[in-house]
């Protein structure tokens, strides 16, 4: 069975461009704000076509760095909460990478790391400036 990463990447193999959907939320004024941030480069990884054509959708890199903005909102959970640059971010590992999410944040913020950029959390400063156009609630990472 593959993983939500690997169906992506497989997937990207087969298209003009890294095969990925928008999420539910992401014509939202929130994720609209957070696309005009997003990094120029991640990992020293340059931007890649998406076969999305939501600004909201953004990947980097071969295999490539995923970040979608508008998804749900992870609620309680036993995975793994970090605070990386003042953002706090749930991380879910999959069998070849991690799934991190914006925690606190509506809409939140994905980027899926393969493990080829191991360690992964390294990669997630890039997105601050993305994240932080979102208002933090009250759920914070303890």
């Amino acid at each position: 069975m593959l993983s939500a990463l690997g169906l992506v990447l497989l997937l990207a193999a087969c298209s003009r461009g890294v095969e990925v959907t928008a999420a539910p939320e992401a014509s939202s004024a929130a994720c609209r704000a957070a696309s005009a941030k997003w990094p120029a480069t991640v990992g020293n990884q340059k931007a890649v076509d998406t076969t999305s054509d939501s600004a909201a959708v953004h990947a980097w890199g071969d295999p490539a760095v995923i970040a979608r903005c508008g998804v749900a909102p992870p609620g309680p959970t036993t995975d793994q909460c970090i605070d990386v640059s003042g953002v706090d971010w749930v991380a879910h590992r999959l069998s070849d990478g991690v799934r991190f999410t914006t925690f606190g944040r509506t809409p939140a913020i994905e980027v899926l790391v393969p493990s080829a950029y191991a360690p992964e959390p390294l990669l997630l400063p890039a997105f601050t400036a993305a994240a932080q156009t979102i208002p933090q609630g009250s759920h914070r990472c303890r």
